[in-house]
């Protein structure tokens, strides 16, 4: 199964359509599989004092309330038609997190989606994971800012949801269903991890990709990595360390008015993440040592064999003096070296010659 490569447009187009639909094209040539946007209304998002983050602040260079900044980064409800529409015309799927209830309806139900992403600042918003798991549709989970512990409660929540129609939602009802047979069966079909760290840009010694593998072996689901960092290093390293989903904000120009612009990529840098990762899948391999299709030829080239050191007689023993390994290695292995020694020749040899024993 080949990485699914999510190119993070978020609000990247500043709630301007065409710059959205410019953010498809990029993503499109750049190889991406999915193009995933931000569906929100901004006073159902947050208060009205609900302040910046400090990256939001230092790559805005606005000191404002975040409902003034998000309300310029909206992109309307038709918007969401054409952008999608668009997305069918050129082959790449498109996607958008809901960070609201009328947002997460107008996206399952209007727009038709065909997965959800449940973004890090909500795992701890148990009604509205719930009412993702109540859509049926898979579901990719966000992580940042995360214990093990907030993880599983998340997944509990999700279990629950999928299994549960009209069951009243309790933290015993989620905890059973988690442990539940069918509760893993269903996360392990439905649900996928992402590694994450929340920083606009996460700095280099805080990314702990070792983190995933922690995640996989708890949990037992699918891992992938939402990036933040800069550059594309961390999502080739996060592909080696089997990653299924790798997810990377990327924008048409870093030097452009808005929060994530500065932490995201260029097109040219997208397409270069996406061409490296397609590498990286070739390169893993499927974990078998054995000689590759390529090696192969190169063995008897590479290898040596057991060649007389200097002049042996029929009849001669072979010592450790008139034996030694040279290249090439189509004659004895040199595994045999001691099984050959103090035996008798049964022919002579000049010096260099292969022993055919």
């Amino acid at each position: 199964m080949s990485v699914l490569v999510i190119a993070e447009a978020g609000v990247n187009h500043n709630g301007d359509e065409t710059l959205a639909l410019k953010l498809v094209d990029a993503a499109h040539k750049a190889g991406a599989d999915v193009v995933k946007f931000q569906t929100f209304n901004a006073n159902k998002l947050v208060t009205e004092d609900a302040k910046q983050a400090d990256y939001q602040i230092a790559n805005t260079n606005k000191h404002e309330s975040q409902l003034l900044m998000l309300e310029r980064l909206e992109l309307s409800r038709d918007a969401h038609f054409r952008v999608r529409e668009h997305c069918e015309s050129l082959g790449i799927e498109f996607l958008s997190t809901a960070f609201d209830s009328d947002s997460l309806n107008f996206l399952v139900n209007e727009i038709g989606v065909n997965r959800l992403k449940i973004p890090s600042g909500e795992i701890s918003n148990a009604p509205f994971i719930l009412e993702h798991a109540r859509t049926g549709l898979d579901i990719i989970l966000s992580t940042g800012m995360c214990s093990l512990a907030d993880i599983e409660y998340a997944l509990g929540i999700l279990a629950f949801g999928y299994l549960n129609d009209k069951t009243q939602p309790s933290n015993e009802a989620f905890s059973e269903a988690y442990s539940s047979l069918d509760g893993q069966n269903i996360l392990q079909n439905k649900v996928t991890i992402l590694h994450c760290t929340t920083e606009y840009p996460a700095p280099l010694k805080e990314i702990n990709l070792k983190a995933m593998n922690t995640m996989a072996d708890t949990f037992g689901l699918n891992i992938g990595y939402s990036d933040h960092s800069e550059g594309i290093v961390v999502p080739l390293a996060a592909v080696a360390r089997s990653a299924v989903i790798i997810e990377k904000h990327f924008t048409l120009d870093r030097k452009m008015e808005g929060p994530d612009h500065q932490a995201s990529l260029e097109p040219s840098q997208l397409e270069e993440m996406i061409s490296g990762i397609r590498k990286v899948e070739s390169a893993i391999g499927n974990g078998v040592k054995a000689p590759s299709k390529s090696e192969v030829k190169n063995i008897a080239v590479a290898r040596k064999s057991l060649v007389a050191a200097g002049d042996i007689a029929a009849g001669d023993l072979f010592t450790q003096e008139n034996v030694v390994a040279k290249r090439p290695g189509n004659g004895l292995s040199p595994r045999r070296f001691w099984d050959l020694l103090g035996t008798v020749s049964t022919r002579s040899y000049k010096p260099g010659q292969l022993i055919r024993e």
